[in-house]
Order: C-alpha cells, then sequence, then structure tokens
C-alpha cells in the first residue's frame, strides 16, 4: 500500500510540474482555472497522515472527515449539519450546515437562532434537548436537556429527555429517503440550501403519511382523493391562465 501512495505521488508531481512550465502558453482564464487545480494538486502532494487540514475531494474542498464513534460507520467524509425538530410530532424545524467541523456545542447556539427565524418568533426555545456531546453548554434564556442529568430533573423532564432519541431514525430517512447522505449542490452555500431542502422535504413526507393514515381511518380511499386534488388544482392553474 505504502508503495503504490509513493508511485502515485510520485506520477502526480511530474503532471504537477510539467504543467506549471507550460502555463505562459495558455489563455488568461484558462492559466487562472489551471491555477486553482494546481493549488489542490500541491496540497495533495504536500500532506501527510497526520495532517489536519487534509483535502479529500478535488470537486469538493468543504469535505472534511466527521468521525462518528460508531463499529459499522465510524468515519463519514461531508458537512456537518445541525438538525433541530420538534418532541412529539418530529417535524424539522431549522436545518444548518456547519463547515469547518466544529464541536457541536458551539453549533447550538447557531441551531437554535435559525429555528427561531424560521418559525417566525426571532427567539429560541425555551428548552432545548440534546445528547451528551453538548455536555457544559450554556445559552442564557435556553434550559438546555441532556441524558444523564439527575438534578431537578421531573418525571416529566426524563420523559421529554428520553423521547430525544427518536430525532436518530429521522434522520435516518432523511438521509436514505431525502438523500441527504448525498449533496448535488457545490460548495459551502451549495451545503446550505441542500440540507433546508431535505428538512423540508422530510415535513413534506411526515404531511403525507399523516393524511394517508386520516384517510385509511375514515374510510377514504387515498387514490381518489388524491385524483380530487389534482384535479382541482388543474382547474385552478387553467382559471387563473
Amino acid at each position: 500500500m505504502c508503495q503504490a501512495v509513493r508511485t502515485l505521488r510520485s506520477r502526480v508531481g511530474r503532471v504537477h510540474r510539467d504543467v506549471q512550465r507550460q502555463l505562459g502558453a495558455l489563455s488568461e482564464s484558462a492559466r487562472v482555472k489551471i491555477q486553482e487545480l494546481l493549488q489542490c494538486t500541491e496540497r495533495i502532494l504536500n500532506q501527510r497522515p497526520r495532517y489536519k487540514n487534509k483535502l479529500y475531494a478535488l470537486h469538493a474542498p468543504e469535505v472534511e472527515c466527521i468521525s462518528k464513534g460508531k463499529t459499522r460507520t465510524p468515519y463519514e467524509f461531508g458537512v456537518k449539519v445541525s438538525v433541530a425538530t420538534t418532541l412529539k410530532e418530529g417535524l424539522v424545524m431549522g436545518m444548518r450546515s456547519m463547515p469547518g467541523n466544529p464541536y457541536d456545542g458551539h453549533t447550538l447556539a447557531e441551531a437554535l437562532e435559525q429555528v427561531g427565524i424560521l418559525t417566525g418568533t426571532n427567539r429560541s426555545p425555551a428548552t432545548a434537548i440534546v445528547d451528551k456531546g453538548y455536555k457544559g453548554v450554556q445559552i442564557e434564556g435556553v434550559r438546555i436537556l441532556m441524558p444523564g442529568q439527575k438534578r431537578s430533573i421531573t418525571r416529566t423532564l426524563k420523559a421529554m429527555i428520553e423521547r430525544r432519541s427518536a430525532i436518530e431514525p429521522g434522520i435516518g430517512h432523511m438521509k436514505m429517503e431525502g438523500r441527504l447522505d448525498r449533496n448535488p449542490l457545490k460548495g459551502s452555500l451549495g451545503d446550505a440550501i441542500y440540507a433546508v431542502m431535505c428538512g423540508a422535504g422530510h415535513n413534506l413526507r411526515l404531511i403525507m403519511a399523516a393524511l394517508w393514515l386520516c384517510c385509511v381511518q375514515f374510510g377514504l380511499s387515498p387514490m381518489v382523493i388524491r385524483a380530487l386534488l389534482t384535479q382541482q388544482s388543474f382547474s385552478h392553474q387553467s382559471a387563473t391562465t
């Protein structure tokens, strides 16, 4: 393995130096693009196994290695995303990309700020239930609950803390069904937009499932209701045009 890496590094270095010698023969616009690629290539050639600021993908330099601490997937490559949901229904109230792989506790204030903006209240929720990765974080005006707390924890608060684990399958559904695990948009702005879109799609799936359940409970055919709604939307569009 080490021999193969050395061989690849020497070959890439030769091509890198050859391209650098021929930069003068290119146009100004092409030279700018090639120089950006050469900078990324030089960064790859100089990085070593224990370097912190590594480049993992040429097409997405913002990608980082995120330690998960799980046996099945100990590491993931991408950008960290914070997810805030309601306690009972599991509706996504905020999703925000966090470039730079920051400590979880340092992202809580920004995540709660986004919840206040999207809900229209312009203030953070009064209570936030988090996991142990946020230990030691304090935000003014917000009560932070996490597993393992004993002091001043009533039976109701204990049930709320236990309910927090329901967010994990929701994240799994967003990764698999909502395609959160693979972002087709480019750059840090694309990461931020795609995170919000995945949260909105998850909410729509939950609403559709709730409507489907209501139709079944009242003995209505979901397919007939879908056809009626489609017909009504087409008629509304034709009337407006």
